[in-house]
């Protein structure tokens, strides 16, 4: 039971975050992405190539963005996600 319900749990999740996946660059807007945009982006960029692999239009990056500060804040939380794995291994000996 308990394994039924986690795995909803998590399903949730994903499905959660994947109204907050990038743009497809179809639209234009008055504000777009910024710092904390992309370290949101960043944090959530494997569900968003998942997603691709089943929805064409769907990106990592976002298209319309302010330039050299989402792209700080993108590759700040991509270094920090995938490089913080490292941290929680178990050193053999």
């Amino acid at each position: 039971m308990k394994r039924i319900l986690w795995f909803f749990l998590v399903l949730m999740l994903v499905w959660g975050l994947t109204g907050c996946v990038p743009g497809d660059g179809t639209y234009t807007t008055d504000a777009p992405a910024g710092f904390f945009w992309g370290i949101w982006h960043g944090w959530i960029a494997p569900v968003s190539l998942v997603l691709g692999f089943f929805n064409g239009v769907s990106r990592v990056y976002e298209i319309h963005n302010t330039g050299w500060f989402y792209d700080l804040g993108f590759y700040m939380a991509i270094i920090s996600g995938f490089g913080g794995v490292s941290v929680f291994r178990k050193r053999s000996k």
